[in-house]
């Protein structure tokens, strides 16, 4: 073992987990090379003919690897092939090398501009940065006959230790040879995190700056994902120790059947978020009891015109299918100026994040979303679904009017209506607006970042951005005391529900339902199977008393 002295790195906890072993040290993206001599005019074109070999040959790469994938990781990853072949950032380029730039320059200067641009839109564009520049600097490998940047080779299996991981990168780990990721920069919803998520590899994000000495192979480490440290040269006796119990409660998370209760018997509803009926199907196999989040967004985010009704049924269709006789929760289209759908007109906005999106694309295209209401409808009627509840909610719902707005077209057309429980105004107002909705599902993502005003795709925010937060938590039991009055349902499908110890805080303040990332499920229930509801509801006051997340996360994990 290296005899350097030990050092705890801490970060953001994602996926929870132990793990020993070399750390291995993703290299830096490579340094973007100075400016050039002005190219003669004779030449100006063969420099963009040498960029376009260059992208097309980017472009072919990441989609012949995307064959190999599937889910999530294929759409990351096609996606990243969709910039390189994107004709805006090609028509950038060719205009700066017509101007006299070499090919690398013009690379160089056409990704710094879609760059700013993405960067002060802000929301999905500011995420979609990491991609653009990936896609630069493996375009720029090629252009100086270099190979392209990505993760090590690895012959053991190792924790990666990052500035951050590329999109196309993260997508294609085996979690054979990747034991644990470790990251400087990202956040809980990054590309990092979700694949981390679905491959159950112990992840840590935003550990920010470190001046500890890692050399790549060579330097041991303990990543502990639930705690958010990587331990550096750690002590081999403790660090053993550590692995023995995690795997004692692996072995128990892998024996784990369902469903979702405590230990003297309190049920609580365990489903999955899902984007599309192959994730549907996976999910299927695990011990979720249906879908608490059937994300719609990816069929018209990935189209150039709206799908037909017809189109759209079916592929909902494909959803219900996997769950013939578990409870459906459709979420409708959550996009808007920070996720913009082709064939929708929107202006620009100085703040996406708090501009026209979600329901409030309805506002003045109502009639997108009474398509898509017929299209779960004709769904539901296609699929034969019985008495398997299929439910329907809207985001970014903020007032009684939305919400009683929304009902009135879901009872037209036979279908349960409910609102996702992400600003806090919803919070404050919970029992008013549950007069008129069946349930309510809180997206603690959103919620957590408009109650502490950070972005949640901010490195620097990260701590911030936490649903442990004490205001977070006491918005949750606002809702929940609301639910246990009026006697509608409250689930929680944003990521929060993923973590085993703060699922079991929700089911302590009355949470009905948790949805998670298919993965995680086993994870939650056997936690949350290992409590009786008192002593979940110690935690939950326990935490809901703390000032910090940090208190409060480990208040909850000494009453408990």
């Amino acid at each position: 073992m290296d005899t350097q002295e030990t050092a705890v790195i801490k970060g953001k906890a994602v996926v929870p987990g132990v793990a020993l072993g070399p750390i291995a040290v993703v290299a830096p993206r490579p340094a973007v090379p100075e400016a050039g001599a002005e190219v003669d005019e004779g030449q100006r074109e063969a420099e963009y003919e040498r960029f376009e070999q260059a992208a097309n040959a980017v472009t072919e790469a990441l989609k012949e690897r995307a064959k190999s994938l599937e889910g999530h990781a294929a759409d990351v990853v096609n996606a990243t092939a969709g910039l390189a072949s994107d004709r805006g950032w090609r028509r950038k380029v060719k205009k700066t090398t017509k101007q006299g730039r070499n090919a690398i320059d013009a690379t160089v200067t056409a990704t710094a501009s879609f760059v700013e641009m993405f960067t002060a839109n802000g929301g999905v564009f500011a995420e979609r940065v990491a991609d653009l520049e990936d896609v630069r600097d493996r375009v720029l490998a090629h252009l100086q006959g270099l190979p392209e940047p990505g993760l090590p080779v690895l012959t053991t299996p190792s924790i990666l230790w990052a500035d951050d991981l590329a999109p196309a990168d993260t997508a294609t780990l085996n979690p054979d040879l990747v034991i644990g990721i470790v990251t400087r920069r990202g956040g809980p919803t990054s590309h990092t995190a979700i694949i981390a998520r679905q491959l159950n590899i112990p992840c840590v994000v935003a550990t920010g700056p470190t001046d500890v000495e890692i050399s790549s192979g060579e330097t041991e480490g303990m990543i502990s994902g639930a705690a958010g440290e990587l331990t550096v040269n750690p002590d081999e006796d403790v660090a053993k120790q550590a692995v023995h119990e995690w795997q004692q409660l692996a072995e128990k998370i892998a024996n784990w059947e369902g469903p979702a209760q405590t230990k003297d018997g309190h049920r609580v509803q365990l489903l999955a978020n899902v984007q599309d009926g192959p994730q549907a199907a996976s999910a299927a196999s695990t011990a979720v009891e249906g879908v608490g989040l059937f994300r719609t967004e990816l069929l018209f985010l990935s189209s150039t015109k709206e799908p037909s009704v017809n189109d759209q049924a079916a592929a909902y269709g494909r959803v219900l299918n996997a769950f013939p006789k578990g409870k459906v929760v459709v979420r409708t289209l959550d996009a808007g100026s920070d996720k913009p759908v082709p064939f929708v007109e929107a202006e620009e906005e100085d703040n996406p994040a708090l501009g026209v999106r979600g329901v409030r694309i309805a506002w003045d295209r109502q009639d997108i979303l009474e398509r898509q209401l017929d299209a779960i409808a004709k769904a539901v009627e296609d699929n034969d679904r019985g008495d398997a509840p299929t439910w329907v909610m809207a985001p970014m719902v903020a007032t009684a009017d939305e919400a009683r707005w929304f009902a009135g077209m879901c009872h037209e057309r036979g279908l349960t209506p409910g609102i996702m429980v992400e600003v806090p105004a919803v919070a404050l107002c919970a029992r008013e607006i549950m007069q008129e909705i069946d349930f309510v599902s809180i997206g603690t993502n959103d919620l957590t970042q408009y109650t502490m005003a950070a972005d949640r795709l901010s490195s620097p925010l990260a701590h911030l951005n936490d649903p442990w937060q004490p205001a977070v938590l006491r918005l949750i039991k606002m809702v929940c005391e609301a639910g246990a009055e009026t006697k509608t349902p409250v689930g929680v499908c944003g990521e929060a529900a993923s973590d085993p110890l703060l699922a079991c805080v929700l089911t302590g303040l009355g949470v009905n339902s948790l949805s998670v990332a298919a993965p995680s499920a086993a994870g939650v229930g056997a936690q949350v199977g290992d409590r009786t509801l008192e002593e979940c509801q110690k935690m939950a006051a326990a935490a809901v008393a703390a000032t910090s997340p940090v208190d409060a996360k480990k208040a909850a994990a000494d009453a408990g």
